[in-house]
């Protein structure tokens, strides 16, 4: 039994950072229903892999949840809004504020209905400043913070691919709701949990902007070469690329020696960490030249042999048959109706001796549990079926 079981979660989200919060709520146990336009939701429909038109991110997104389709907009949707909400402890909405009004899923329109709810949202920019109206994406958050302007070159910055602050945004938002639940539990009382892309990403980038503002050190960015020290790269091997990471003095002192350069040890260049970084294109160089005469296998094990952090930059279809990967079953295969092959979906990355999480069910098709959540909230099937002919559900 998970620690949220008994917890009913109403998931209005879309894209990652609010339907991946709920699905860390539901991988524990809580009962997390999806509510979504009767059409599908546009998130339901990215990089499709099921004849359908299910995407890659919503079969991972929306695992362990059961879905409805809804017109909040619409005066006998709002009621099964209200009568939903009457029976939820959590509702989660990474929607505009002007749409939270208009679906009355403000903070006050569902304290009326549950005074102890508690309703977590996400937006972009956080509420009270002059960019609050705006919308927007990972990338906002991405590209404002400092990160995007640091990484590739100043002639072309690069962008993740992967939406990390996205992803962060739905970290801490769970954390928020499960620290939002437990107070609950004291004072009985509910509260509006916030989180915003932009500060996910100022937080994630927080170190790089610490150090500018007390030192203006102006850094520019150098690719793949870290800065603070080093070495801290991408290295090409004969059959491929690895990374290295040595940072701190004993890992500095066994790397020296791997590479026949002990009397580097003494070098005033590579004293501490920041003179190793602000001299990393030299130390870059050295490496570079070592990997170059090895294969990716014949340098990694040499490196994992002294103790030096590094991995091998792998393409996506090597991720998946990468041993220890498998080995550690951090990915759980499950159908989908209309795909091809079964889906990997990462399981729940952090482990618990006593209460672990679980995937249990694969994401829902869409609509696939109006009918039987609707009967639970006390309509028949005639009053269903009249839902249904007014485009309500």
């Amino acid at each position: 039994m998970g620690v949220l079981e008994g917890v009913r979660v109403l998931d209005f989200g879309r894209y990652i950072a609010g339907p991946y919060c709920a699905a860390l709520l539901a991988e524990h146990g809580a009962e997390v229903i999806r509510i979504e336009k009767l059409q599908g939701s546009e998130d339901r429909y990215q990089a499709p892999v099921a004849k359908s038109g299910e995407g890659a991110l919503f079969l991972q997104m929306n695992r362990n949840k059961l879905a409805m389709t809804l017109d909040p907009m619409l005066p006998e949707g709002q009621e099964v809004v209200r009568k939903l909400v009457a029976t939820a402890d959590v509702v989660v909405a990474n929607l505009p504020p002007q749409t939270l009004l208009e679906m009355k899923l403000d903070y006050a329109s569902l304290a009326a209905v549950k005074p102890d709810i508690i309703l977590t949202t996400v937006t972009a920019y956080g509420r009270g400043g002059p960019y609050s109206d705006r919308v927007g994406f990972d990338g906002i958050g991405q590209v404002m913070s400092g990160a995007v302007y640091m990484t590739g070159t100043e002639d072309q910055p690069y962008r993740a691919q992967v939406p990390w602050v996205d992803f962060g945004t739905a970290l801490h938002c769970a954390f928020g709701t499960m620290a939002a639940l437990m107070e609950r539990k004291m004072s009985g009382k509910g509260q509006w949990v916030e989180g915003a892309l932009l500060a996910t990403a100022v937080t994630f980038s927080n170190a790089l902007l610490i150090e500018q503002a007390v030192i203006a050190p102006n850094r520019v960015p150098t690719g793949n070469r870290g800065q603070t020290a080093a070495p801290v790269d991408l290295f090409r091997t004969k059959d491929g690329w690895i990374l290295a990471q040595v940072i701190g003095e004993p890992l500095y002192r066994r790397w020296a020696k791997l590479m026949g350069e002990a009397h580097w040890l003494d070098d005033p260049r590579f004293r501490d960490d920041i003179s190793r970084g602000d001299n990393g294109a030299v130390i870059s160089e050295r490496m570079g030249r070592w990997c170059a005469e090895r294969t990716t296998a014949d340098a990694l094990e040499m490196l994992a042999k002294a103790r030096i952090p590094s991995g091998p930059v792998l393409k996506p279809q090597q991720t998946l048959e990468d041993p220890h990967i498998n080995a550690m079953g951090f990915f759980q295969t499950m159908d989908f109706p209309g795909a091809p092959k079964p889906a990997p979906i990462a399981k729940v990355p952090v482990w618990l001796s006593q209460t672990p999480g679980a995937i249990k069910r694969r994401a829902p098709t869409l609509g696939e549990h109006t009918e039987a959540i609707l009967k639970s909230l006390g309509y028949d099937e005639g009053a269903i079926a009249d839902l249904r002919s007014k485009r309500v559900i």
